[in-house]
């Protein structure tokens, strides 16, 4: 995964465990694609210290999603729904009535998954 789709996943889901500190620069930094230079200037500290927080935050979603693996869930679950969809509109198609009940195996994955 892009490592940009993937911080902002990570963000997504576990933003909100990050103080507001925190999420202000990583904000910045990730969203808002500010320098740590200009980040530092506007927080009124150094480029080091911006640096250095990015990474801590890094980290500490990356910890989250070990732990928790809701980013990957919720991937499998999209992965799982998109199949759903491609296979629904492949029966509609081609009227092939067996598909039906690889849709409703797929359907059954998806909420046990949730």
């Amino acid at each position: 995964m892009e490592r940009i789709v993937e911080r902002g996943l990570l963000y997504d889901f576990y933003g909100e465990l990050l103080t507001e500190h925190q999420r202000r620069i990583y904000e910045d930094a990730v969203f808002n694609d500010l320098s740590p230079s200009e980040i530092a200037a506007e927080q009124g500290i150094s480029r080091q210290g911006v640096h250095d927080l990015i990474r801590r935050c890094d980290r500490i979603l990356e910890d989250y999603e070990a732990k928790l693996h809701l980013v990957a869930k919720f991937l499998a679950i999209r992965d799982m729904a998109r199949e759903v969809g491609r296979l629904a509109g492949e029966c509609l198609a081609t009227g092939d009535m067996a598909l039906v009940e690889e849709i409703r195996r797929k359907s059954e994955q998806i909420s046990g998954a949730l």
